[in-house]
């Protein structure tokens, strides 16, 4: 399992995990937010008037209203980013990390007007009569390149499971177990049957589901959120400040948390951007290509809310939460990933500074320190003469080891710093990130501990809302592929990984999504940058035709 980690993030920090694919990514942004003149400004009240259906026509092809695609495709973004993607980037960024993801949501909001735009307008009616559209048809119906579609396709197909399915049920359980008690299994069990039951019905009973889904949970988050910001309003101000001063600086050691340098707050943060509203990504324009719309610009603009909604709303929410609490830099009690767990060959002291900024260099890789190989003796599941260990990024403390529940009596096999004994269970005080530290920071309020319930239920419905919308995605990628005969076993295939996903090492899943990611990016945003001028002729013409039949807004 290591192994297996230890490539993909190898594969991760050549991809998305890459400097190279940030620039090309905020770039992008950047670009057609230049070259269209800031229309995530200008258009946005045009846009909340066009979901509320102020300019719709009958006779508008399209399986889904405006309203619909937007929350079918919110449900696919609003998922386990919004709650433990953003506790993941300032566990590994600090609080910087939330900038550099509101900064990616702000250009992120042009570049899905964009990328949704284009795809609505060259979309395609399958042969079953319903809509299929996305990426993948403007890459072959404009662009002629149907070898990028089909690498698109492909990585979106691969997408919707490392994306859409496996980090979102792994989520659900772990937060279920962790508040509840339920064992991972069943909780797996009883999703996936709910899953399959509603992707069957296609496009539209997914759309009647999260129409209602969406607004609910986006509503009980929201109120939680606020109950914990308010109980810690005299953080509040602090809180912006570190977010402001660490853009400059970088987060220095603080707590359990080993500091975090400039580059990799930013890396990280533009990461869990995308990762939560997917701007870029391409996989919001197949269910936008969906809607009744007779202006592809029209749904472009419906598209642009999303970042903000899921982003600069929803993210930002969680960030307060998370940096007003100040559980990001305090360690808890928890049992321990093996794979997010290192043993150093030295012993180390957080209270030193010098030992710390061995450690936080050791962290971002810059210098890397000797790992333990050999053996450590255990009694009573206590490390005897224990050196350092390592677990989610800081020293862990009060460690006890287990075996089938049992502390463990004996020896254990120690690897270039990773456990080789089978069966072996750590526990300790430790640092959290994903979804526990958001349930830690949700108790920092009135609720006290029912907060965590609110995380459990709110990342219950967002992730599992997230699901639904990836299945779809990926079904229009395998029709596409081919063909409309495809699709079950498509979808059996999806149901089955969601169940299995549910008991599997979170972190070997959260490195799979990064890498997923950006192979669906690289082929979309190389497809909107060589058609920047059909789009801006595009939108060019809606404003005159719209002029003609409302006249000025």
């Amino acid at each position: 399992m290591y192994k297996i980690n230890e490539l993909l993030q190898f594969m991760d920090g050549y991809i998305g995990g890459s400097q190279w694919f940030v620039y090309l990514l905020l770039g992008t942004g950047l670009f057609f937010t230049l070259y269209l003149k800031f229309p995530q400004f200008r258009f946005l009240n045009h846009s909340l008037r066009i979901v509320r259906g102020k300019y719709d026509k009958e006779g508008d092809k399209g399986d889904t209203s405006h309203f619909q695609s937007l929350t079918t495709a919110l449900s696919g973004t609003v998922g386990t980013g919004n709650i433990a993607g953003v506790a993941l980037a300032i566990h590994l960024g600090g609080p910087a990390a939330l900038f550099w993801m509101l900064m990616t949501a702000l250009l992120g909001m042009t570049t899905k007007f964009v990328e949704v735009t284009l795809s609505h307008k060259y979309r395609e009616v399958a042969k079953d009569g319903s809509i299929s559209g996305g990426p993948m048809y403007y890459m072959k119906n404009k662009l002629n390149m149907r070898w990028l579609a089909v690498i698109f396709a492909i990585a979106t197909v691969l997408s919707s499971f490392g994306t859409g399915n496996l980090p979102q049920v792994n989520s659900i359980a772990n937060s279920v177990y962790s508040t509840f008690g339920i064992k991972h299994i069943i909780t797996g069990t009883i999703l996936a049957v709910i899953l399959g039951f509603v992707i069957i019905g296609g496009i539209k009973r997914i759309a009647k589901v999260t129409e209602k889904l969406v607004p609910t949970m986006a509503i009980i988050y929201f109120l939680g959120a606020l109950a914990v910001i308010i109980y810690n309003y005299d953080n509040i101000l602090p809180s912006l400040a570190a977010i402001v001063n660490d853009l400059f600086t970088g987060t220095a050691a603080t707590g359990g948390f080993l500091g975090a340098g400039l580059a990799f707050a930013f890396n990280r943060g533009v990461n869990r951007g995308l990762f939560s509203n997917e701007a870029g990504q391409g996989s919001a324009p197949i269910a936008h290509a969906a809607a009744r719309a007779h202006e592809p610009v029209s749904e472009g603009l419906v598209a642009l809310l999303e970042p903000f909604i899921d982003t600069i709303v929803i993210c930002m929410l969680t960030g307060l939460v998370l940096l007003s609490s100040g559980v990001w830099k305090e360690k808890y009690e928890n049992t321990f990933q093996i794979t997010d767990l290192e043993i150093l060959e030295l012993v180390y002291d957080e209270n030193k500074k010098a030992d710390v900024e061995i450690l936080s260099n050791h962290i971002a890789g810059k210098k890397k320190v000797n790992l333990m190989n050999g053996e450590i003796l255990i009694e009573k599941g206590i490390i005897i003469n224990s050196p350092t260990v390592l677990h989610a990024r800081s020293i862990a403390e009060d460690i006890k080891v287990y075996k089938f529940d049992q502390l463990f009596e004996g020896t254990i096999i120690v690897e270039n710093g990773k456990i080789k004994n089978p069966d072996i269970v750590i526990k300790g005080k430790s640092l959290l990130h994903s979804a526990p530290l958001t349930a830690e920071a949700f108790k920092k309020s009135f609720l006290g501990n029912w907060g965590q319930y609110i995380v459990s239920i709110g990342l219950l419905l967002f992730a599992f809302s997230t699901a639904i919308s990836w299945s779809y995605y990926g079904g229009r990628a395998m029709i596409y592929l081919f063909g409309t005969k495809s699709l079950i076993y498509y979808r059996i295939i999806y149901v089955f990984g969601f169940f299995i996903a549910s008991f599997t090492d979170t972190t070997i899943i959260w490195t799979l999504s990064g890498i997923t990611i950006a192979f669906m990016t690289l082929p979309n945003l190389t497809g909107i940058l060589l058609l920047h001028k059909d789009m801006k002729s595009t939108l060019k013409k809606y404003w005159i035709d719209f002029y003609k039949e409302f006249g000025k807004l």
